[in-house]
């Protein structure tokens, strides 16, 4: 396929001479141009259009060049730089140009030179362009790191090459930046444009350019090469010595994947966009060819395919730098060598084979050395040539390799080691070896989903709860998981938990129920690593409910006494319920680190010390409701009295109010309400209090505790909730208790924005406290506009609305589980429907995942009975749905509520 500009050079010229509108034939040739190498995008090679851009762009400048004269002045030169003085463009890319002069130019080269650039600009062409002297130039590539490496890949277009040639030698090794302080400068660059973007490959929103494995890190192996070796390609570092040809292959496809999802992120923003941003991709996956599946989204196939390259070049760089660090900065330094063992020896810290073919002849030594370096933290890491070896001995890893009991127990060396798991497993992963030897963890790196809420790649997911378990085992992480530690270290086998680590997420991706997949494949590794019957069904059952302990803190009332006891009886015993706690408390702060907050952290509490209190009573011995009732009255008076109140004013006071308060409140908040109540003197306004929950012993902690007392009426919830949205607090937790003389006292757990209480801020509680009381002395005319736009991230997720409603029988409520898109005002929304069907709200869990809400409801009608009319029901749930799903496609700055 001829991708040849539409036009020669010479016919380029004639037509911009001839023309009345140079700038108009100049940019119709471009976009002819670039519609002819857009066309060819699924047929030819990348490599070919992205040069074809550049030649494209070339005819161009040239004959603009000498269309406005600059042909007529010596030794000066019209100079490519950057990626575009290696010959690559992609349809955006910056145009990087130097206009060189040998001297300082003369009046008529600077006009004619701005008439130049301003023709570039014209024809919109997004140039970057200086104007300099020679002398200029030497001075400043002396000076910056950056400015030479663009000059070490300038290219002539027109002009007077002779200038360049010049250049070259004056910026050149022998001249300044000799190759260690070239190599060393452009390291610490790299190691810095890594730190932006936290180390890692794996962002929700990739830079394909500058971020780890992007195409900065090919350009800088390029760089170094081309700087020590005088290589012009990667190709030459193959017969340097320093890449093999897989490597090079590998370079090359890699290099090739990202440049094709350049060009089509490119054309479709229509500017020169380096990010994987959530705007562009779904659509880009289906520019490139993806297709949904019932396992995987398109848009989580390409991601996985980019991710995937992303890590293969991320570990070729790191390789071939440590090889250049060796041959460039360590040249000559006196070598520290000793023998580890047979097999292994360590050279100036750094671990290496003892001979070539080590890997061939001993295949177990492939496991061997991340066991040596978990028992050696003293190490540095591998040797380069150690790392080349294990990639290229990856292929011996196959069944009769995983089923020998030799490597089986090597590998549950690694997992009871005392050091360093986390960091083997992780340099086990990037170097290939983990997910050739477990085939179902290959399976899942790279893998994304696509959603807010699970912000990192499966593989990446499940080494940070391994990471996060190991934590655990330190002093200073017992303030923030102060159950978490001490639960840890009465576990009998930590390796257990660690398999179930590995295992819980596993299975995703496959389709089906990924609990349930997992938990057969970690049978099957218990199975061939040896392991019990009972460690076995141990690793499998915690992998089948590793989401039961966080779905029951999360969407039930862990107040209620029979949710505690039918979560005893699901984890069974004491042994059981700890692993569970640990792993559930590990996999939820390596999900989203804004998910695990305070609030989450003493629900999760909470749910374990009462089960735990449940399993030592007995499953056949579940705790009376009553007799829970009856004990928190009585501590909650005893508390009023040490205070000097009145019994009988305290009893009068409860009379009315009901059991379910008792049932669902602390003795120390109800003292702290019943006191206030005591001790008020305005009664027509609402009470509302406001403190830390922290300030309650026995409470839950975490959240910011608002106490609402005040005549109930329909419109309260609603009205309640928008108020709190629009202070900008989120409700985590909702307990609406009706009294019989038709008083409403309401608790509500909130945090601010950032997922913190909102602690000792004086004037913005007695703001919040005054918003309120005013709201609530006419919630029925609340109707207050949202005034927050949804989060740009959350406008391109479809989220539909699932409603689910059942009846709780023992409590006398219906439960209205809401599935949805989050969106300011939301809570409000569905307060209203809840008006607009006549159902009373008596406790709401609220969760927000990622862009997904999922709340949960507890509701009964007027006559605080749960909803029976079927009808009814249906109703409700499909306007629920109707709303919901039309608001989440409106934007929220415009909607009333």
């Amino acid at each position: 396929m001829n991708l040849d500009p539409p036009m020669s050079q010479d016919s380029l010229l004639d037509t911009l001479r001839d023309s009345d509108q140079p700038g108009l034939a100049a940019r119709e040739f471009l976009e002819a141009g670039q519609a002819r190498l857009d066309e060819a995008f699924h047929e030819a090679p990348i490599t070919e259009l992205v040069h074809g851009r550049a030649r494209l762009v070339d005819r161009v400048l040239i004959a603009a060049w000498s269309l406005f004269g600059l042909d007529r002045f010596d030794e000066t030169a019209l100079v490519a730089v950057g990626g575009y003085g290696r010959g690559e463009l992609h349809p955006h890319s910056d145009v990087d140009l130097m206009v060189l002069f040998r001297d300082a130019p003369n009046p008529e080269a600077c006009s004619a030179l701005e008439g130049f650039v301003a023709f570039l600009w014209d024809i919109g062409l997004e140039i970057g362009h200086s104007v300099r002297t020679l002398d200029e130039c030497v001075s400043l590539a002396g000076q910056d790191i950056t400015v030479a490496t663009n000059i070490m890949e300038a290219r002539t277009l027109a002009g007077d090459d002779r200038v360049r040639a010049d250049l070259a030698v004056l910026t050149g090794p022998d001249a300044m930046w000799p190759n260690d302080r070239f190599f060393a400068a452009k390291w610490e660059e790299q190691t810095a444009r890594h730190r932006k973007f936290n180390d890692t490959e794996y962002n929700l929103e990739p830079d394909i350019k500058n971020a780890p494995g992007g195409l900065r890190d090919v350009q800088m192996i390029a760089w170094v090469a081309k700087r020590h070796f005088g290589a012009d390609s990667l190709e030459a570092l193959v017969d340097a010595g320093f890449l093999t040809a897989d490597e090079h292959r590998v370079l090359s496809k890699c290099l090739e994947s990202l440049w094709r999802i350049r060009w089509q992120l490119h054309g479709l923003t229509g500017r020169n966009e380096n990010r994987l941003l959530f705007d562009h991709q779904r659509q880009l996956a289906e520019r490139l060819g993806h297709k949904d599946s019932d396992a995987n989204l398109a848009v989580e196939q390409l991601m996985k395919r980019f991710y995937r390259v992303a890590l293969a070049l991320s570990v070729l760089n790191e390789m071939l730098l440590q090889l250049f660090d060796e041959v460039i900065l360590r040249a000559g330094e006196p070598e520290n060598v000793r023998p580890l063992n047979r097999r292994f020896q360590v050279r100036n810290d750094y671990l290496e084979i003892s001979a070539p073919d080590v890997f061939r002849k001993h295949p177990s030594a492939i496991l061997e050395v991340f066991v040596l370096l978990a028992q050696n933290p003293d190490l540095k890491g591998v040797r380069a040539a150690t790392v080349r070896a294990l990639i290229e001995s990856r292929p011996l890893i196959d069944d009769a390799f995983r089923q020998e009991p030799a490597h089986t127990a090597l590998f549950m060396q690694l997992l009871r080691s005392p050091h360093a798991l986390f960091s083997q497993l992780r340099r086990m992963k990037r170097y290939g070896i983990l997910g050739k030897y477990l085939p179902e963890f290959g399976r899942i790196i790279g893998m994304m989903q696509y959603d807010l809420f699970h912000i990192y790649t499966v593989d990446a997911h499940t080494l940070l709860v391994i990471k996060n378990m190991r934590r655990l085992r330190y002093d200073d992480q017992r303030d923030e998981f102060p159950v978490a530690c001490e639960v840890f270290y009465r576990l009998p086998k930590p390796e257990l938990l660690y398999v179930a680590g590995l295992y819980h997420d596993i299975a995703k991706g496959r389709g089906g129920d990924h609990s349930e997949l997992g938990a057969d494949d970690a049978i099957a590794f218990c199975q061939r690593h040896g392991l019990t019957n009972w460690d076995a069904k141990l690793v499998a059952w915690l992998v089948r409910n590793h989401l039961t302990m966080s779905v029951t803190a999360q969407r039930k009332d862990i107040s209620d006494p029979d949710v505690v006891h039918e979560f005893a009886r699901t984890v069974g015993d004491l042994v059981h319920l700890d692993y569970l706690y640990v792993l559930t408390v590990a996999d939820i702060n390596a999900t989203n680190p804004a998910l695990w907050n305070s609030w989450r952290a003493s629900l999760m509490r909470q749910l374990y010390l009462e089960t735990k209190r449940a399993l030592r009573r007995g499953l056949n011995n579940p705790q009376d409701k009553q007799d829970w009732i009856d004990e928190t009255r009585d501590d909650a008076l005893k508390l009023l009295t040490e205070r000097d109140h009145d019994p009988h004013a305290i009893e009068a006071l409860w009379a009315n109010i009901g059991d379910e308060y008792f049932l669902r409140e602390t003795p120390w908040d109800i003292a702290w309400h019943t006191e206030a109540l005591l001790e008020r003197t305005n009664k027509e306004d609402p009470l509302v209090l406001i403190r830390e929950s922290e300030t309650s012993p026995g409470n839950l902690e975490g959240g910011s505790q608002i106490f609402i007392y005040t005549p109930d009426t329909r419109n309260l919830f609603a009205a309640t909730v928008n108020a709190l949205d629009s202070l900008g607090l989120t409700i985590m937790d909702a307990r609406i208790i009706t009294s019989a003389d038709g008083f409403s006292l309401d608790t509500y757990i909130v945090l601010d924005e950032n997922g913190t209480p909102i602690g000792n801020d004086w004037p913005r509680i007695e703001y919040i406290r005054k918003t309120l009381t005013e709201t609530l002395k006419q919630p029925e005319n609340f109707g207050a506009t949202v005034s927050r736009r949804m989060p740009r991230r959350h406008k391109h997720f479809d989220v539909p609305t699932q409603v689910m409603i059942s009846n709780d029988i023992v409590n006398d409520r219906s439960v209205v589980e809401v599935q949805t898109l989050d969106r300011p005002g939301l809570l409000a929304h569905i307060g209203r429907i809840f008006v607009q069907f006549e159902l009373l709200v008596q406790n709401a869990r609220i969760a927000t995942l990622g862009e997904k809400a999922e709340d949960v409801f507890f509701v009964t009608d007027l006559e605080g009975q749960p909803v029976s009319d079927p009808e009814l029901c249906q109703r409700l749930q499909a306007t629920l749905k109707q709303e919901l799903d039309d608001y989440s496609k409106t934007d929220p700055m415009s909607v009333t509520i």
